[in-house]
């Protein structure tokens, strides 16, 4: 006689996780709270989105401090008070960024045609018809910019973070306070330092390569910083292990220390990316200008998208602002992918071979 034997898959238990018999009184609470801000609203000089939120918010609270003093008492009536003000809280916090997400996305939608990311604004201009001109002028030079700033800062900000962290010499305390001020300094300045420096004293004009410096300025206390950070997070041990297996230092930093913080060092050059991708006055002082694309870094103007935002808000017809917001949108959703990779390159776990 043969047995069998079934396993069963076990599930962590979470106890504090409420239940649907927990969520139902909590959303018909919801649903009171709603209706009574309704009448509330209906019936007072209250009126507008600010009271509907603002006495949600109250009879939404209220009604469920209420509750849970009569199921658990005090001091489950002050959680669920202090929840619901975090909740409010975070929900205050994401209503700009989705004002913004919305409002750019039904502006730009106008100046958006099949063309568009395929033309550049060679043959038309701001008060072109819409159907007419394109952005990838700009979108190839911001790619262009993005690529020589990053080219510029990498090697000055990795080399500066691994001192900082790993050698810790006598000037690291200098070089400290220099980073830290840097990150304080407007995006103009880094503009007008290369334009009194380079363009004003010297045959030079507005190019790539001058902007490319000047977003360099930008990103190079950005990418230090968090290179700083990651590399203080690999333990001490696998320094103190390679060293004993008789590695120099550098060796130990170059072939464990680096490795081991190498998804977070990534994420630390996309975040440096993305805090000059949308920078606008260091460009006005030293990009030039252009229409089309062009690909020569040291001589002639370049387009960027954030130079193209600002054209086009600067022409004032009805026509340049709807290509501005369509610059807006599309710049938008560089700069959001650029923080969904550094989001997912900083999830995941470090792996030492």
């Amino acid at each position: 006689m043969s047995t069998m034997t079934h396993h069963e898959t076990v599930y962590p238990k979470r106890p504090w996780k409420a239940t649907k018999a927990d969520l139902i009184p909590v959303f018909a609470l919801l649903v009171l709270a709603a209706v009574v801000d309704y009448a509330v609203v209906a019936v007072t000089p209250m009126k507008g989105k600010l009271a509907y939120a603002f006495l949600f918010f109250v009879f939404g609270a209220g009604f469920q401090m209420v509750l849970k003093w009569k199921q658990l008492g005090r001091r489950a009536a002050i959680d669920s008070l202090a929840g619901s003000v975090a909740i409010t809280g975070a929900a205050l916090a994401f209503i700009p960024v989705i004002s913004l997400l919305e409002t750019a996305i039904v502006k730009g939608m106008k100046g958006l045609y099949p063309g568009f990311f395929i033309h550049d604004m060679s043959v038309a201009n701001y008060q072109s018809p819409l159907n007419q001109g394109g952005v990838i002028q700009a979108i190839v030079g911001t790619l262009y910019l993005i690529a020589l700033a990053t080219l510029i800062s990498l090697p000055l900000s990795l080399l500066t973070a691994l001192y900082l962290t790993e050698i810790k010499g006598k000037a690291s305390g200098f070089i400290q306070f220099l980073v830290q001020a840097m990150s304080g300094i407007p995006s103009v300045v880094a503009g007008i330092f290369i334009y009194s420096a380079l363009l004003l004293t010297t045959s030079l004009r507005g190019s790539t390569i001058m902007a490319a410096l000047a977003l360099a300025i930008l990103m190079i206390p950005t990418v230090t910083r968090t290179a700083q950070e990651v590399l203080l997070l690999v333990p001490a041990d696998l320094r103190e292990a390679g060293l004993a297996l008789g590695a120099t230092q550098w060796k130990t930093v170059a072939t464990i220390v680096v490795p081991a913080a190498r998804n977070g060092l990534i994420t630390a050059v996309i975040l440096g990316v993305a805090r000059i991708a949308g920078e606008t006055a260091p460009l006005l002082f030293t990009l030039g200008v252009s229409n089309k694309i062009n690909f020569n870094p040291f001589f002639g103007g370049q387009s960027a998208l954030p130079y193209y935002v600002w054209s086009g808000l600067a022409d004032g017809t009805e026509l340049g602002i709807d290509r501005a917001w369509s610059g807006i949108l599309v710049l938008l959703i560089i700069v959001l992918s650029l923080f969904v990779v550094a989001r997912v390159f900083g999830t995941r776990k470090v792996k030492i071979k």
